[in-house]
This record gives structure tokens, sequence and C-alpha cells, in this order.
């Protein structure tokens, strides 16, 4: 028997692959990869901590298709910020049921637990996402984690796993998680503060802000993950990076809706990003305001570059570049 498990390499999937595992089920943990996990989701960690949890790893990229039918046009609406949490649930059991033939699994899981969060996890929404899964007579999705405190889904009548062995979890505490994981000898798993960057407010007022001057795409997303944003007065953003992980991606990154900006003279300057389309007044104050990211002194002038174009600026007062400008 074989399963695929949703799998973003937090505790609760982890638990739920480990689960059916100790049921002799082969399980391929699947990250639906929607572009809109944590900052430094990647790869290799997922892989590891899919492998810890007795699994082996597939990441299916449906970043354009989320975008074009999902986060701007969601059925169900958003939470308190930009998350359309029914929706993509319902999206990412849809990505899932249709891969079943692919990897000859028979089920779907996913290591959600029965009221952890109030809004997506009560049983109406979680009906909700069956309805835009297709799942109403299949009923293919199981939740080990919760499963002896829902009604039967077919894995478990058919045999296919043993509901006897699944578990009985039941609202937002997450101790009998730590538990488990502490008797597994787990070490390696994020804390629960992270998750959907859709929920965090900070960067979903930098999504709201983009696409109010802008269209959005897949390779937008990354630099809503990375440096300051500011919002310039005649609609330029400019992005600022705030340490050398972000400054090497800003320096490598290909986007034609920018242009790398940096300062020539070598004072521990950050790399940043300005809108290619940018009128000569965003320009300048783009520069002064890199400039009041370094050590350059108020009253010198130094060189920058916008791409190959050379200028000539002096910097502001922090508190000047960033309070009117800061998003």
């Amino acid at each position: 028997m074989k399963a695929l498990v949703l799998f973003s390499g937090g505790l609760d999937s982890m638990l739920a692959v480990n689960v059916l595992v100790q049921q002799g089920i082969e399980v391929i943990a699947l990250h639906v990869n929607i572009g809109f996990g944590i900052k430094d989701d990647h790869y290799e960690t997922l892989e590891r901590r899919a492998k810890l949890a007795g699994a082996c790893l597939e990441v299916i990229d449906v970043r354009d298709e989320y975008l074009q039918k999902i986060l701007f046009s969601p059925k169900y609406g958003y939470g308190k910020q930009f998350n359309p949490c029914i929706d993509c649930h319902g999206f990412m059991f849809s990505v899932a049921k249709s891969l079943l033939p692919r990897y000859g699994a028979s089920f779907i899981a996913t290591g959600e637990v029965i009221a952890q969060r109030p809004m997506s996890q009560n049983k109406d929404a979680l009906q909700l996402v069956k309805k835009l899964a297709n799942d109403m007579e299949e009923e293919l999705i199981l939740r080990p984690l919760s499963a002896k405190v829902m009604k039967e889904t077919k894995p478990e009548r058919e045999g296919w796993v043993d509901r006897n062995r699944l578990l009985d979890l039941n609202g937002r505490g997450r101790h009998r998680q730590l538990e488990l994981a502490q008797a597994l000898g787990w070490e390696d798993y994020p804390s629960p503060a992270g998750g959907c960057l859709l929920t965090d407010v900070a960067f979903t007022a930098r999504l709201r802000d983009f696409i109010t001057y802008d269209s959005f795409s897949k390779e937008d997303i990354d630099v809503l993950k990375n440096g300051r944003h500011f919002r310039l007065p005649d609609g330029a953003k400019l992005v600022v990076g705030r340490n050398e992980m972000e400054n090497n991606f800003l320096d490598t990154l290909e986007n034609s809706k920018f242009n790398l900006l940096h300062v020539k003279e070598a004072m521990s300057a950050p790399s940043a990003l300005l809108s290619s389309n940018a009128s000569p007044e965003d320009e300048a104050l783009a520069c002064r305001i890199v400039l009041s990211f370094t050590k350059a002194l108020p009253k010198e002038t130094y060189t920058l570059a916008i791409n190959t174009k050379m200028v000539k600026s002096s910097p502001l007062e922090r508190k000047e570049a960033t309070k009117p400008y800061l998003i």
C-alpha cells in the first residue's frame, strides 16, 4: 500500500508520515510548492525531514497555477491577512489527487489537526475542502493525527490503514505532538511559529502594495521575501538588502522589472533593486536611501551604479529614508 502525504516539513506533517510508515505503508512526502512557504524553505531541509519521518520527498511546483486560479480569486475568501486557506487546501488536495496514478498511490494524507486553526481546520472548513477537492464521495483524504475524532474514510473502511493505530489529536495545544517527537528522538523540526507567509502581516503588506502598482508573477515572490521594501513618490519600488544572504540574492536576481543598484565605494553597502521604469526623481531618491544604510558621510558625494548607469549622490539621514517610504 502506498500513500501521498502533503508535506510542509513541519512537525505535524512529519508525524502524519511516521504514523503511516509505522503501519508498513510506503509514503511519498509530497511538497506542493505554491511559493509562499517560509523564507528558508529549502529542498535539502524538506528532504532531510521527510527521510527522518520515513518517506521519500517529491516536490511539485504549482506557483503559476496557484497565482492564476487561487490567490487573487478564492471562492471562500481570505483569513485575517492574504491567506485563502480553505481554497488553498482544496487546491493542494486536488493536485495530490491528480498525482495518485503517477505514483501508484491509493490515498492522500495530511498532518492537519482538528481545531488547531479555528478558521481553516474546523469540521465545516474541512468539508468545504473536501468539496473543492472533489472528495465528497471517494473519501480518499485521511488525517492520521485526528482520525479517531473524525468520520471514517475509505482507507480506514477498506482496511488499508488500521484506524486503531491512528491518533485522536484535537485542539490548538501541541504538547502531544512534542511528546511524540521526543519519543521518536526527533530534534530536526521547525517551531510552531513558522508557516505560510500569506498569514504574515509584514509580508502581506508588501504583497498588497506590489499588486497595487504592478502585475504579479512567480518571479516576484522571492523579491517579497527579501530585503527592506520602499515605495517611492513616483511609484517605483526599492528593495534594500539587510544582510549578506539577502545581498547575494539581490545581486543574482534575474527579473526584468528591476535594475540592480549598488554603491561603487567599499563601505559595507547593501545591494538593492529598483524598478526598471523608475523616474529620474525616484532614481535619485533611491540612491540617497541606499547610502543611508552605509557609513557614508552626510555631506560627501558617492558613486552608485544602476545597472551600468553611474550616478552621484549623498545620503539621507536614516529617519528621512525610512519613515515616509518604508512599507
